[in-house]
């Protein structure tokens, strides 16, 4: 089983016991308002969502963790790297993502849990690059994606949604500097 620790959280696969939790933080809509086209999600859709998640890690190697605070085991958000599904441009790319309960932004969790999982994809996976699509105006994640040292690549359209998408990446090389 995949895991990896950090000074505060806990990174690993997922249990059933995190269905009501992630259903708790994919149900606050102030969460939710810069993925997709913004909607919550219930207890069904989130059940759907860590089947996704886990086949993902199944098929690719790699996917989305769950994470912990190690301090009560708390499950707190997702953090890790996906198959992009859109928008055309990022298709074949792997991109790192994360969503936290918004009670735990700002105090520098993602950024922790988000380096992690960097670390994760261009040390032990061996990817090249790994790239970060945000939505425009999303300034807190504007914020970890400096941290992480990723560089801005180019602006574009999300197809479904329109809204304006913003492309960063840091290839290996970048990383290691």
């Amino acid at each position: 089983m995949t895991e990896i620790r950090t000074p505060r959280l806990l990174l690993r696969r997922w249990t059933d016991d995190d269905l009501v939790p992630l259903s708790e933080i994919n149900a606050d809509r102030e969460v939710m308002r810069w993925i997709g086209d913004g909607s919550t999600l219930d207890l069904d859709q989130t059940a759907e969502e860590i089947e996704r998640m886990e086949e993902e890690w199944d098929e690719e190697g790699f996917g989305l963790f769950a994470v912990e605070l190690l301090a009560s085991g708390e499950l707190i958000g997702v953090v890790g790297l996906t198959v992009p599904d859109g928008p055309p441009e990022v298709l074949a790319d792997i991109a790192i993502t994360w969503r936290l309960g918004r009670q735990y932004w700002g105090q520098g969790y993602a950024s922790e849990a988000a380096q992690a999982s960097l670390e994760f994809a261009l040390q032990d996976r061996g990817l090249d690059r790994v790239i970060a699509v945000n939505r425009a105006g999303n300034e807190e994640s504007e914020n970890v994606i400096r941290k992480l040292g990723m560089e801005h690549e180019r602006d574009t359209t999300d197809p479904e949604h329109h809204h304006l998408l913003q492309i960063h990446g840091i290839d290996l090389t970048e990383y290691e500097a």
